[in-house]
Order: structure tokens, then C-alpha cells, then sequence
């Protein structure tokens, strides 16, 4: 790979990682499922990559990536019109508002959680990422620690509502 394709590639790859938590917030906003949200989130990653035109910055990067993830989101929608189990546009419109206007206010809070999740001791981060990691289940978390399921749960109780705290405060300071 050549220099120049190299230094095209990163600085798309560091635009797009630099929204992709927001994209995906948003998509989940807009659909119903883990699975549609990495489908749409997949194929609104493969279009930007072709289109990107490098010299982009980061606001117009992200604007230009909510669009393509609404517009994925509008065909995606389309192509699964057929299921009568499915929201109208006029519902699924409604819902896209919500998200953009809370999506400044939810990259606060990623944020915040982040430096709070910082704060915690060894020990309880490393229970919550544990307990958080994909596929994981409180009952062998527990038997991995050598507590019982309820304790683990009412600890995890215990950090969420420190945590929360912890966010709250970090949002007012800011």
C-alpha cells in the first residue's frame, strides 16, 4: 500500500472511530435491534469509505456520517417494508429528531462515564467490565469470583449508583 493511500486510510479510519460511537447511539435510536443497528451501522461504514474524499473535518465528517446513517437507515427500512410489524415514517421521523437533538448531550455523558469508570477501584472495574463484557452472564461472573449471583448483582448495584453520581457531577462541572 502507498504512502499516500496509507495517510488516506488513517485519517478515515480516525474521523470514522471518532463518530462511531455516536452513529451507533443514533442507529439504535432509529431501530430496533442490536442486529439491524450492526447491519446499518456496517453498511453506513462501507459507504462512507468509498465516498470519503480526505481533507474532511471532523464536524463535516460527522455531519456528512449522519446523513449517509440516515439515508442507510431510510433503504434498510425499505427493503424490510414488507414485515407489517414495522413503524411508519412519520413515527420513525419523530424518533430521528429525539436522537439528533439528544446526541451532543449523550457524547457528554459517554464521556463523563469514561472518566468516572477511571475512577474506580481495581476491583470494581474489574467487575463491571466482566459483568459488561459481550455474552456475559452474572452466574459464572460470580462463580469466577467465588460469590453467589446476588452479591455480584447487588455490588454491580452499588458501582452503577456511584456511578451515576459520579456522571451527574462531571455533567455539572461541565
Amino acid at each position: 500500500m502507498a504512502k499516500a493511500d496509507r495517510d488516506h486510510h488513517d485519517e478515515f479510519l480516525r474521523l470514522f472511530m471518532a463518530h462511531e460511537a455516536g452513529l451507533r447511539g443514533f442507529l439504535r435510536s432509529l431501530l430496533f435491534s442490536h442486529e439491524e443497528v450492526r447491519e446499518v451501522l456496517q453498511d453506513t461504514a462501507v459507504v462512507l469509505w468509498r465516498k470519503y474524499e480526505p481533507g474532511m473535518t471532523h464536524d463535516a465528517f460527522g455531519r456528512w456520517a449522519f446523513g449517509v446513517a440516515r439515508m442507510e437507515t431510510l433503504a434498510f427500512r425499505r427493503d424490510r417494508a414488507r414485515d407489517r410489524h414495522v413503524f411508519g415514517d412519520d413515527i420513525h421521523e419523530l424518533l430521528e429528531q429525539a436522537a439528533v437533538a439528544r446526541a451532543p448531550a449523550d457524547d457528554d455523558r459517554r464521556t463523563a462515564l469514561e472518566a468516572c469508570l477511571q475512577k474506580l477501584p481495581p476491583d470494581k472495574l474489574q467487575l463491571v467490565m466482566a459483568a459488561y463484557a459481550p455474552d456475559a452472564r452474572i452466574d459464572e461472573v460470580a462463580k469466577s469470583l467465588g460469590r453467589t449471583a446476588m452479591a455480584v448483582y447487588k455490588s454491580l448495584h452499588r458501582i452503577r449508583m456511584g456511578l451515576a453520581e459520579c456522571i451527574e457531577k462531571t455533567m455539572a462541572a461541565s
